[in-house]
């Protein structure tokens, strides 16, 4: 294979989805647990009231079902996108947009829809980090052949792959770029910043059914499930970091399987520069090999911030509005990318590490991550217009008050885990919307 020419391939697709300014859009993944009400354990893929189930009833109200073999695994319908992680971690996409309130509307079109159809089963949506109750050996692995190949591969690999595949959920936010400068500083800031988004975001509290003294479990699952496609990216904050080193990344690692004319071939320990023929190969096999490396900030059309766990309306906006004011405004990028010139990843790696102790009192350089914290969400609201400033307030509060989602269920934990959880619960949409 010609090395050089694999780079440029995927360097030339970076170029092509580069947008103007005037065309910046938001996508965004919500990932939820579908639960018993009562029990808080998982609801499984299979059987009576199971998910596919659910998913055969949004189907016959006017979503378009997607199915592998006899399988029911995603649906579409407009701009909404649901598909099913390993675990039956039941995901929305939203084509993106750069309106919040359109994304908010859609994200209430889906509720709607859904959580009616889970009343009837006693079910509801529970949007934490980790599964608070059900144990990741109880919870079988849907039937899709690329989990069945990730299962398998991860098996020799770290130690917590497969609660990563079946017990986590999170929430993604996706932001355009316009030239490769501005896709360089997007990138570094989203890394630099990593451990403070981890822990302003953090929101698991029962890991394995049980509470757990260590903060930010998703950073610690990640750290130990995959080395080549997990963690920061290999040089995100040197100085030479650009499409050349990000598509580098990518051939000198593994994808595990690729999507080859519609069938998807194991390729087990074979790196991408090994598979990818640079003259003879679709945009869409190369698209697939992007999306299997998993790293705290990923590049496709778009560059994806992954760092945050999943959390309930109306942080999950919150989360939204803050990386649109300080990544979307000129004048806050130029000030955050003067801010993170001075940070090292020894310094985020440091970060990392303490954070996982000390949760938001860590620090990144010489100021606490919940002082950033402080200073992020100020910055923001200088980017936002007033209407979209409201969907900051929540997440302004709670990190006001020195909190993130961990401390808001660790000091309801003394009455009990389902009330504790009560406020991570979508299943009242009068609730919700308050």
């Amino acid at each position: 294979m010609d090395y050089e020419r694999q780079v440029g391939e995927i360097v030339k697709y970076f170029r092509e989805n580069e947008k103007k300014n005037d065309n910046f859009k938001i996508g965004v993944e919500f990932e939820h647990f579908v639960i018993d009400v009562d029990t808080m354990r998982t609801i499984s893929y299979y059987g009576k009231d199971g998910v596919a189930e659910t998913l055969k009833e949004l189907e016959n109200i006017g979503y378009k079902g997607m199915y592998e073999g006899e399988y029911i695994l995603g649906l579409v319908k407009g701009n909404k996108n649901i598909t099913l992680e390993p675990g039956s971690q039941l995901e929305l996409s939203i084509n993106a947009s750069n309106n919040i309130a359109e994304l908010e509307r859609e994200y209430f079109e889906f509720l709607e829809d859904l959580i009616p159809i889970l009343e009837k089963k006693n079910q509801g949506l529970m949007a934490t980090g980790y599964h608070p109750v059900t144990k990741i050996d109880e919870i079988r692995l849907l039937p899709k052949q690329r989990y069945d190949y990730m299962f398998n591969y991860f098996k020799t690999r770290g130690t917590h792959a497969h609660n990563m595949m079946k017990g986590t959920a999170a929430l993604q936010v996706s932001l355009d770029f316009k030239s490769e400068e501005d896709y360089i500083k997007k990138f570094k800031i989203a890394n630099a910043l990593s451990p403070v988004l981890y822990a302003m975001f953090e929101n698991v509290y029962y890991f394995e059914g049980e509470p757990t003294e260590n903060h930010n479990m998703r950073s610690f699952i990640w750290k130990n499930c995959d080395t080549d496609r997990s963690g920061t990216v290999e040089g995100a904050l040197e100085e030479d970091f650009g499409y050349r080193r990000y598509a580098e990344y990518i051939l000198n690692r593994p994808p595990i399987f690729i999507n080859r004319n519609g069938e998807e071939i194991y390729t087990g320990h074979k790196k991408a520069r090994e598979i990818l023929d640079p003259e003879d190969y679709k945009v869409e096999e190369l698209e697939h090999i992007l999306t299997m490396f998993f790293p705290d900030v990923r590049t496709k059309k778009y560059v994806e911030i992954r760092m945050m766990d999943a959390v309930p309306y109306p942080l999950n906006f919150g989360a939204i509005a803050l990386l649109k004011g300080l990544l979307y405004d000129e004048d806050n990028l130029e000030e955050l990318y003067r801010y993170i010139s001075c940070i090292h990843i020894e310094d985020v790696d440091r970060a990392k590490e303490d954070m996982m102790k000390y949760g938001l009192g860590a620090k990144l350089g010489d100021k606490t991550l919940l002082e950033i914290g402080k200073y992020l969400v100020e910055l923001a609201k200088k980017g936002l217009s007033p209407k979209e400033n409201r969907y900051l307030k929540p997440l302004e509060d709670m990190i006001s008050d020195g909190k993130n989602p961990y401390e808001i269920t660790r000091e309801r934990a003394k009455i009990g885990k389902k009330e504790a959880l009560d406020w991570c619960l979508l299943n009242d949409l009068v609730e919700v919307r308050r």
